[in-house]
């Protein structure tokens, strides 16, 4: 699929992406964090804006009105950038790789609903845009599957196929790629949302003939050339639920690895979908940890039938399907909500005029405990600022709290499989090597 990147998105990508044409990324210590786009994309729609309107011939003053967020000259490095956007453009389109951004009319309506502005700003893909839009199965578990749970990973990407139902998973080693086989094997469909290395998947001989088949899509939030880094993986999980209409976890280390960190998280906070766990054998303590949060058990359907009635059933509550987007191209809306999604609103029961009020799709007004706003900012933080290892008495005087609040955060970000504590050197850094 080729498509030209439209101002908007060349905007977010100025201000957000690394812009890596190779293996060396440049400037990036400007690059505005997730946090900060959102902040960003919040004062634009306050003003009235665009993102392309920093490219436009007042964007010297348009940056000085946002310097209350992000400052001036900041953005003004990011924005004179322009010539490794069309580097970088020129990269991706000749393999074949297509950039969407949340200011696009063709941005997944699933991300943009259930995420609202937690969904990642950009959009790195290769194969067919329009099935990140299908819904399906999301089938998510370890990297270090033994024989048996490959073979029910597998099977259950086929029972998706004859079904006609999508297969949606995280592209890595293990079950996910049993998983994506299955279906893909089967003359189905399945989607590949990528924590790192786009481009080279992109180009794999095994992917090339799935892709030009139309039979897969690889996506990621992230730079298509961008290497492996747990914070990534950990984040991604969330657009893994959001693209489905249901999850079966197959195996899970408690309080460990990505695996855990998403199915947690949505079980917890997110409730996007129904989340169902492996019934059949040794389940191990962390599928019964997911059962004692909510997963319920696969039901083992028999055929297809059956199969399509476990993804038709209603999602739990949700805290986070709002109806503001931000940054959204549809002209046409009603009470403020794009044309486009009153058909998926209408049918949870809740009207364009209170989505426009700010209900979610399950009725309910968004509420999140400022505990848990307050933690998810510091993951991000901390993700950042440990690249490198650094004591604990270090990240307090960086963060200007106490030693018994960053403790507090700093076990929480461990049990998550965030962070890892060393001692050669001496400190707390980002996880590298225990994602499940």
């Amino acid at each position: 699929m080729t498509r030209s990147i439209s101002a908007d998105t060349q905007a977010i990508l100025l201000l957000t992406a690394p812009l890596m044409t190779g293996s060396i990324a440049r400037e990036q210590a400007d690059l505005l964090t997730a946090g900060e786009y959102r902040r960003i994309a919040r004062q634009l729609k306050e003003l009235q804006r665009s993102p392309s309107d920093l490219l436009g011939a007042d964007a010297d003053q348009l940056a000085q009105e946002l310097s209350s967020v992000v400052p001036a000259d900041r953005i003004r490095r990011l924005l004179e950038r322009g010539f490794q956007v069309s580097q970088a453009a020129e990269r991706w389109q000749s393999r074949a790789i297509w950039v969407v951004s949340r200011a696009d009319s063709d941005y997944p309506q699933k991300l943009a609903l259930r995420l609202n502005d937690e969904a990642p700003a950009v959009l790195y893909g290769c194969g067919p845009l329009s099935m990140l839009e299908h819904g399906g199965l999301a089938v998510v578990g370890s990297r270090h599957a033994d024989a048996v749970l490959l073979e029910y990973a597998e099977e259950t990407g086929r029972q998706s196929a004859a079904a006609k139902k999508v297969v949606i998973s995280g592209g890595a080693p293990g079950i996910d790629r049993a998983a994506m086989r299955g279906a893909l094997e089967s003359s189905g469909k399945s989607i590949g949302v990528m924590a790192d290395s786009l481009e080279r998947a992109a180009l794999n001989r095994d992917n090339r003939n799935w892709l030009l088949e139309e039979h897969l899509t690889l996506v990621s939030p992230y730079d298509p050339n961008v290497g492996f880094n747990v914070g990534h993986a950990m984040q991604r999980n969330k657009v893994i639920y959001a693209l489905a209409d249901a999850a079966l976890v197959v195996s899970a280390d408690y309080e460990k690895g990505g695996t855990w960190a998403g199915a947690s998280e949505q079980l917890q906070r997110l409730k996007l979908v129904p989340v169902y766990m492996r019934s059949t054998g040794e389940i191990g303590r962390g599928l019964e940890e997911l059962a004692k949060m909510g997963a319920q058990p696969w039901p083992g359907p028999k055929d297809r039938e059956e199969f399509l009635a476990v993804l038709q059933r209603p999602a739990p509550v949700s805290a986070n399907q709002q109806s503001e987007i931000l940054f959204r191209a549809d002209a046409e809306t009603t009470n403020g909500v794009p044309e486009r999604h009153t058909e998926e609103i209408s049918k949870a029961g809740v009207s364009p005029a209170d989505m426009a009020n700010g209900h979610t799709l399950n009725g309910s007004h968004p509420k999140q405990e400022p505990a848990e706003l307050l933690l998810e900012r510091v993951r991000e933080i901390l993700i950042e600022l440990l690249a490198t290892p650094k004591k604990e008495s270090e990240i307090a005087e960086e963060l200007q709290v106490s030693g018994a609040q960053t403790k507090l955060w700093l076990q929480k970000l461990v049990q998550e499989g965030v962070l890892e504590k060393r001692t050669r050197p001496s400190g707390f850094v980002v996880a590298r090597k225990r994602l499940v």
